[in-house]
């Protein structure tokens, strides 16, 4: 099997890394790289293609999409008020480019 051939993997992981993708494309990432971090991803939660014999019955853990939430929050935590407003006020504004 050559590398990057996903045909070891179900429908369902195929779907998750669809989504994923779609996430990390909104928030600008190139495709390659977007495509690259949601196989990441699902490997990361499922340990891999799950067709084989072997491999099956591994616990799936979804702390690998919620840990850059955590990040994300905990950095915000220690800015103050101005900043994270100032920060949002830019988002708001770079989004609205986006839009045009």
């Amino acid at each position: 099997m050559p590398r990057g051939d996903k045909s070891a993997y179900t429908n369902k992981q195929k779907r998750q890394a669809e989504h994923i993708e779609e996430g990390y494309e909104k928030r600008g990432v190139s495709k390659d790289e977007a495509e690259r971090r949601a196989w990441a991803t699902v490997n990361k939660e499922t340990g891999g293609g799950k067709k084989s014999g072997s491999g099956r019955g591994h616990p799936v853990t979804h702390e690998p999409s919620q840990k850059g939430g955590k990040a994300g929050g905990a950095a915000s935590a220690h800015r103050t008020a101005e900043e994270r407003s100032a920060s949002a006020k830019k988002a708001s504004e770079t989004r609205s480019k986006n839009t045009k």
